[in-house]
Order: C-alpha cells, then sequence, then structure tokens
C-alpha cells in the first residue's frame, strides 16, 4: 500500500485553467477602476489617473488577446500560469508606484497571487513568486509618487512605520504561503490515500475475475475430458473383446480423442497466458479499440462510419486501458445522441501522434458555450422534444470524459463543422508514445 501511494505521488504535476485565472484578472480590473473612480470622484485626492488606467486599460488588453486567442478551458503549464501571476504583482507594484507605494493600504494585495500559486503550482515556482512580490515591496518602499491626499495637510508617515508595513507584508507572504501551502499537500495526500484505495481494490476486483475465469475454464475442461474418458473406456473394451478387427471404427475414435485434447491444450493455454500477463487481452491494437468502442452503439438507427489511416508506420499498439474506453464511448455516446442520421469515426497515426476524430450531423454545439466545454454540470437542452422527454448534453459526463482521456495524455477540442456543413466534432490526440505506454490502473499496482 505504502508503495502504491508514493507512485501516485510521484508527479505532482499541477494545472490551473486558463478560464480560472482570466476570471481573477477581471476581479482585479473592476477593482482597480472602483478604486480610482472612488479616490478621484468621491474623495476628491489628486490622483494621476492618466497612467493608472493606461496600466489597468494594458491589463485590460491582454486578457481580451488571452480570452480570445485560446481555449478558456486550455490547462495552464504551471510556468505558464506562473507568467500570468507574475504579471499581476509587476501590474499591482505600477499601480502603487503612482499611488504611494507602501503607504497605499491596498500594498498587502501582494498576497493574492501568492496564495492563489501556493494552492496550485509547484513549490519552486510559489517561493519565485514570493521573492518576486517581496523585491517590489522592497523597491516601492524606497522610490514612489506621494499618496493621493489632501494638499492642505498632507499625510506625512515615520520612515519607522513603512519599515513595519514592509515587515508585515513579508512575513504576510511567507506565513500565510506556508500555511496555504500545508492545507493544499494534506488534500493531496488524501486524494493520493483514496486513489491508493481505489487501485488496491481494483487489483482484488482482478484477482476475483481471474478466480471466476479460472472456474470457468475448469467447467470447460470438464466436457472434453469426459469425453476423452469415455472415448478412451470404450476402445479399452474393444481391444479387449474384439481386438483391431475393426480399424475403421477405431480410427474415428482415435480422432474424437485427438480433437477433445487440443481443445483441452487450447483451454490451459489461455490459463497460462492470463497468469503470465494479468489479462487475456491487456493489449488492443488502434482498429481493436475503435471497434470495440463504436460496436455497443450501432443498433439506434444511426449510421456509424469508421474510417482507419495510416502514414506508413505500423498500427499502434496501446494497454487496454479503461479510461481511454470510457472517455471514447462517451464522446461517440453523445455524437450518436445528436446525430441526425450519421456519425464518422476517423482514425489516424504516423510516428509521433494518434488521432481519433469523431464528428456527428447533428445541430452543432451552441457558440456560447463551445469554448466552456469541460466545465462540470454544464448541459443545454437540444430542442422542446427533448426538453420534454429530459435529455440533456455536454454536461458531466463530458467533464468526466475529458478529464480521463487528459490523464491518459490525450488533448481534447471540440469545433462545430463549417458552414454549410452541420455537427459537431470531437478530436482526440495523443502523443504516440503516451498512447503506446500509459498503462493501466491493474499495471500501475502491480
Amino acid at each position: 500500500m505504502t508503495d502504491v501511494a508514493a507512485s501516485v505521488s510521484r508527479h505532482p504535476r499541477r494545472y490551473v485553467r486558463l478560464d480560472t485565472l482570466l476570471r481573477l484578472r477581471w476581479l482585479a480590473v473592476l477593482g482597480q477602476l472602483a478604486a480610482i473612480f472612488v479616490v478621484e470622484q468621491g474623495l476628491e485626492f489628486d490622483l494621476p489617473t492618466a497612467p493608472c488606467l493606461t496600466i489597468v486599460g494594458l491589463s485590460s488588453l491582454l486578457n481580451l488577446a488571452l480570452q480570445v486567442s485560446f481555449n478558456p478551458m486550455k490547462r495552464l503549464e504551471p510556468w505558464h500560469a506562473a507568467t500570468l501571476l507574475a504579471l499581476n504583482i509587476a501590474q499591482l507594484a505600477a499601480l502603487l508606484f503612482f499611488t504611494g507605494g507602501l503607504q497605499n493600504p491596498f500594498s498587502y494585495l501582494f498576497l493574492a497571487p501568492v496564495l492563489i500559486s501556493a494552492t496550485a503550482l509547484p513549490t519552486q515556482m510559489t517561493m519565485a513568486l514570493g521573492g518576486f512580490a517581496v523585491a517590489c515591496a522592497t523597491v516601492l518602499g524606497f522610490t514612489h509618487l506621494p499618496l493621493p491626499w489632501d494638499a492642505s495637510n498632507p499625510l506625512v508617515l515615520p520612515p519607522i512605520y513603512l519599515i513595519g508595513v514592509w515587515l508585515s507584508i513579508v512575513l504576510a507572504i511567507g506565513v500565510t504561503s506556508l500555511y496555504t501551502f500545508q492545507v493544499t499537500e494534506q488534500a493531496r495526500k488524501l486524494f493520493d490515500a483514496l486513489a491508493a484505495t481505489e487501485l488496491v481494490l481494483t487489483r482484488e476486483q482482478h484477482l476475483t475475475q481471474i478466480d471466476g475465469l479460472a472456474a470457468a475454464a475448469a467447467h470447460e475442461l470438464g466436457t472434453p475430458l469426459s469425453t476423452i474418458f469415455l472415448i478412451s473406456r470404450e476402445l479399452e473394451k474393444a481391444l479387449q473383446e474384439n481386438g483391431a478387427q475393426d480399424p475403421q471404427r477405431l480410427a474415428g475414435d482415435l480422432g474424437i480423442v485427438r480433437e477433445q485434447a487440443q481443445r483441452c491444450r487450447d483451454i490451459l493455454a489461455k490459463i497460462a497466458q492470463l497468469s503470465s500477463s494479468g489479462a487475456p487481452f491487456d493489449r488492443m491494437p488502434l482498429s481493436t479499440l475503435i471497434e470495440e468502442t463504436v460496436a455497443p452503439h450501432r443498433d439506434f438507427g444511426i449510421d456509424i462510419k469508421t474510417r482507419i489511416e495510416a502514414a506508413g508506420d505500423h498500427e499502434p499498439v496501446g494497454m487496454r486501458n479503461p479510461a481511454i474506453l470510457y472517455g471514447v464511448g462517451n464522446i461517440l455516446e453523445n455524437a450518436v445522441d445528436f446525430a441526425r442520421s450519421a456519425v464518422e469515426v476517423n482514425a489516424w497515426w504516423d510516428r509521433d501522434n494518434v488521432e481519433i476524430v469523431i464528428a456527428d450531423d447533428g445541430p452543432g454545439i451552441v457558440p456560447d458555450i463551445l469554448k466552456r466545454i469541460g466545465e462540470p454540470y454544464l448541459s443545454r437542452r437540444r430542442n422542446a422534444g427533448d426538453a420534454q422527454g429530459g435529455r440533456t448534453g455536454l454536461g458531466l459526463g463530458i467533464f468526466i470524459a475529458r478529464t480521463l482521456l487528459e490523464r491518459t495524455g490525450a488533448k481534447v477540442s471540440f469545433k462545430n463543422r463549417k458552414f454549410p456543413e452541420h455537427g459537431a466534432v470531437v478530436r482526440i490526440v495523443w502523443p504516440r508514445v503516451r498512447f503506446e505506454t500509459a498503462k493501466t490502473i491493474a499495471e500501475t499496482i502491480g
């Protein structure tokens, strides 16, 4: 059990969705605009409005560019997320430079990006962001424009107070980040423990299946062995009573014995294969994967067309992975559910990639949720008839399927066909090495 837990926690790769960071950045933009308006109009302080609005405007343009150029559901690599959080710190430092530096009470917002990093990014990146925030606070302690205040009664804070503010920011970044990291790490360890438990239960289930297969094999062996026993006894009686007076009958009986003995050998070979490899069909070619996924959906009145193409290389053979079978099967089921008459399943591979494309001729994906596919509980009824029947699509099932496929190394993308064609297209792409070496749950615990 310890080994299993260690293997599960050995890969601490963590991902943050672009949509999450964009929401936080838009919230920061709105808060900054509100603060500028209140200070300038409500309190009537002399504020350098032009540079402040320029900084906020540049941040808004960056948000728009990211939102237009990339899928908000994209899972960012850790260093990409760290870069966006560092930009947040730099933007805040620039605003504080024009509005009083550490004298500004909003200087404690340096904590926010570091805390976000502590919950989602590796420790080294969190430490780097914390160091960057402390460096920005240190620079602002020495150089900044005056704090917006009443010109007739200027606010003068003693240096010892500013040193205390700087020290409190440094300690707050260190202590709160450490606490947040510890809480997140405990939750992660609990997840790893639950995953290890699931793996052990899966192995127990696998052993139970082996036991059942062995019992079935023993039952199958009973019939040919009984036949061999009866034929052998009849041959013995015939030889004792009549000798070899009927060679044709004797040859027929011997042929039956040979056939039944071959059946026993075949059954025993299956048992030997099961005990040595752990499963009778633990590896499957891509074509077998496609056929096994498509087969359950052929009898629903929808024409499912499959096409497999190759770019010169031999067909990729991967592990029999339940995550891949469920993920592809769920997407195919969704395509069959929304198709009008036909679904196309195209598979293609070369030396570097393995690709499966599932396309239907249905109404397609509504544009306002196209980029949000992958969120749990996101659904849209197909039409009034579906509303009566309670049919919904693109909900929790798609979320689970996409998550499982991405855990196997796949990249999943959704789009609509180009006009005048209609329907949805789902593209699943693995690096070939990940497809061929991805281990099943049972192998991971073995």
